[in-house]
């Protein structure tokens, strides 16, 4: 027993990633069912509704598929560099709560933003500057930045 919760704890993030895209790939499916019987029917307003409505599954497949390819070349990298031993570490002070310091997160960020500006076409400073950017609380410039990551990564490979 002990081993399964402790497999469970170690996989929390893709049991759950696992559990959120089974609700969604079941919603495409009832979705694209739906849009299907409204195309079937005979009342012209139906059908328009019904072509109208098989754009969700479509859009919400495609964006599912993109979210998945990103978080498994994320992962992937992260594997690359903990083998490198070229990632970041995580010794920032916390507030009890358990969140960043923010002022100490912005004076670490200032070395990741040099290596990536030093050396541009390297994954690897992309990668530990999105990890300083998520660590400052600034989500959208860290999912910028691995992307970057991630483009330049898959230009290596």
């Amino acid at each position: 027993m002990d081993g399964l919760l402790a497999g469970f704890r170690k996989n929390r993030t893709k049991i759950w990633v696992g559990a959120v895209t089974l609700l969604l790939v079941f919603y495409l499916v009832v979705s694209f069912q739906r849009s299907i019987l409204l195309l079937t029917d005979s009342n012209l307003t139906a059908k328009a509704i019904g072509g109208a409505y098989l754009v969700l599954p479509v859009v919400g497949a495609w964006a599912l598929i993109r979210e998945l390819m990103f978080g498994a070349r994320t992962e992937q990298m992260a594997k690359v560099l903990e083998a490198e031993g070229g990632l970041p570490v995580d010794d920032l002070p916390r507030t009890p709560g358990g969140r960043i310091v923010r002022a100490a997160a912005d004076a670490e960020f200032e070395k990741y933003r040099a290596e990536a500006e030093a050396a541009p076409e390297d994954w690897r400073s992309w990668f530990r500057l999105s990890c300083a950017y998520d660590a400052a609380g600034d989500r959208k410039r860290a999912r910028a930045s691995m992307r970057d990551a991630v483009r330049l990564f898959t230009a290596a490979s």
